[in-house]
């Protein structure tokens, strides 16, 4: 068992570390890509990665302090399920990326008009809903913003398999504190490092923003890589054929 008096720090450094890593599964990324084609503005895309990141901490957080109490039983349980979990990511996924190529072909993308300097420039966005507001301004776009849609899609994810490995550490620690340390922090870790992911991956839809024709291209790449990656997670549990090598 680890004691709380020699690894405190090392178990909540390696809480840490795991959640700044974990956002960057591939399938964490590829969902929230697809939120970015929502917006043309790169700091706002920040509160829908915090916003993902505190979804998929609720049910880490939860499941990780009844294993705390609970010790291997209910770990082996939950190893037993999240197989079903992940192959639910593979069909969130399917509908996230059918959602963009939905929005496309409706023409739910519209363009704001606006003067900046004496001269007129045009943005293209999807159609506005979860309370994001039009302003592009940076003072609107830092102004703390909750992302229903968001919320629920991290839920999902931190529902599935692939979470398994901060969970499996939990039944060595001998002391509650010290585990529910490790699990805010790998909550903060996951938080921190989607919301700057999401931020990166807001970049190109900020600078295609002003061409329509460009903004529906890197939109479609997006909706796409959401569709394959979750049709091959999907064949993968249900065949166990290896088709992501990442």
């Amino acid at each position: 068992m680890i004691e709380a008096s020699t690894g405190v720090w090392a178990i909540l450094a390696i809480g840490m570390l795991l959640g700044l890593k974990h956002a960057t599964d591939a399938d964490h990324v590829v969902a929230v890509a697809t939120f970015a084609t929502e917006h043309g503005n790169v700091w706002r895309g920040m509160w829908i990665g915090a916003s993902w990141g505190l979804g998929h901490t609720t049910p880490l957080l939860i499941l990780g302090i009844v294993i705390l109490l609970l010790k291997e039983a209910l770990l082996d349980r939950y190893e037993a399920v999240a197989p079903v979990l992940e192959f639910g990511v593979g069909i969130m996924l399917v509908f996230l990326g059918a959602q963009v190529f939905y929005k496309l072909r409706r023409g739910s993308l519209h363009t704001h008009v606006h003067e900046h300097q004496g001269q007129a420039h045009a943005h293209v966005h999807a159609t506005h809903r979860e309370g994001s507001e039009p302003g592009n301004g940076l003072h609107e776009a830092l102004r703390p913003s909750f992302r229903l849609k968001s919320y629920g899609v991290g839920i999902v994810h931190g529902l599935a398999g692939s979470a398994a490995v901060m969970l499996v550490l939990l039944p060595q620690i001998e002391v509650f504190w010290v585990g529910l340390g490790y699990l805010v922090l790998f909550g903060i870790g996951t938080v921190a490092s989607m919301g700057v992911i999401t931020i990166i991956l807001g970049v190109p839809f900020a600078v295609m923003s002003q061409t329509r024709r460009w903004y529906q291209i890197i939109a479609g790449v997006a909706g796409a890589a959401s569709l394959l990656f979750g049709v091959a997670l999907m064949v993968e549990i249900a065949t166990g054929m290896t088709l992501i090598p990442f």
